[in-house]
């Protein structure tokens, strides 16, 4: 079993397809958490989901899931590159006490003040420019559906997805709608666009009726190639080369230093001189930073960290 997402596409183009497996790179996000059940499996199927949706990124950079939630859940974060490279983290309320059988609703969206936020964040901005940010109210009683709602309301793109994910892998599929460009290269007439439309209107719903027989326990078992046979073995799929997805993570000791400085220089100046010096972990991947006095008395010294990143003191 190999960390992938696989690509493939209808033959009359009107629908494409991904299916992403998460294997290394699942196990590696939970290397340093030991998060409840329910949360684990929320947040693996949220890791899924922007695997599948940051494979067709049309630019150098990444796209940031997250869920802000007002329960016992308060935040679900994952990261994603265009080159799936991806890092994923859960936090939760303090003292939470979570049911193995909680619902999405329950952790996140219990008095329906949820949000779901993407963002567009490309590595090389022009000056001025500012990262892409869509928020919208968390609709929908499972990650497929959050993201599918998103995607219809906001992206005007039909789009399923099937998501699940144990201790072990993390699976999903995707199907989306392509826009029907019927006609005008060949003089179409308007009854020709008309059928070419419902054409395509049935072969979407019939890739939706296909994935809708997708089960959980048969997405986390069975390899893409068994699935994609198994679903669409009466279509005719095109299928792509498979593409690595990894586990990354873009900490740094100028990042930490540099959310130091927003908390301001009296709470840290407090918190150091009461804890002799400030020990951070990456809440992405554990790698410990530590701040003592005079590495906290130097972020204040002026706008720029004055901070060597490769010295990461110990003592």
């Amino acid at each position: 079993m190999t960390d992938t997402l696989q690509k493939f596409m209808f033959d009359d183009a009107t629908v494409r397809g991904e299916l992403v497996e998460l294997n290394a790179t699942w196990k590696q996000v939970l290397t340093h958490h030991n998060y409840p059940l329910p949360v684990q499996n929320l947040l693996g199927e949220l890791t899924c989901a922007a695997a599948l949706l940051c494979a067709n990124l049309k630019f150098d950079g990444s796209m940031i899931m997250q869920i802000h939630g007002e329960g016992a859940i308060k935040l679900l974060v994952v990261e994603c590159d265009n080159q799936l490279q991806v890092r994923a983290m859960a936090k939760l309320a303090e003292n939470a006490h979570i049911a193995d059988n909680a619902s999405l609703s329950e952790l996140v969206n219990a008095n329906g003040h949820g949000r779901f936020v993407i963002t567009l964040d490309p590595n090389n901005k022009v000056p001025g420019q500012q990262a892409y940010q869509g928020i919208v109210p968390l609709e929908g009683d499972s990650i497929a559906a959050v993201i599918e709602n998103y995607m219809k309301q906001s992206e005007q793109l039909d789009t399923k997805l099937w998501l699940a994910s144990d201790s072990e892998v993390s699976r999903g599929m995707l199907l989306q709608r392509l826009p029907c460009h019927g006609g005008s290269a060949t003089h179409a007439t308007h009854d020709e666009e008309l059928s070419q439309a419902e054409s395509a209107e049935q072969a979407w719903t019939r890739a939706c009726l296909l994935g809708n027989t997708l089960k959980r326990d048969e997405l986390l078992s069975a390899s893409t190639a068994t699935l994609l046979h198994r679903l669409f073995w009466e279509e005719t799929l095109r299928i792509f080369e498979p593409q690595d997805i990894t586990f990354s993570c873009s900490c740094s000791r100028e990042k930490v230093g540099n959310m130091l400085v927003m908390l301001g220089k009296e709470e840290v100046t407090e918190a150091v001189n009461s804890l002799g010096k400030l020990d951070i972990n990456c809440d992405f991947c554990g790698k410990p930073y530590s701040f003592d006095a005079v590495d906290c008395t130097q972020l204040f010294l002026s706008p720029e960290i004055k901070i060597n990143p490769e010295v990461d003191r110990t003592h």
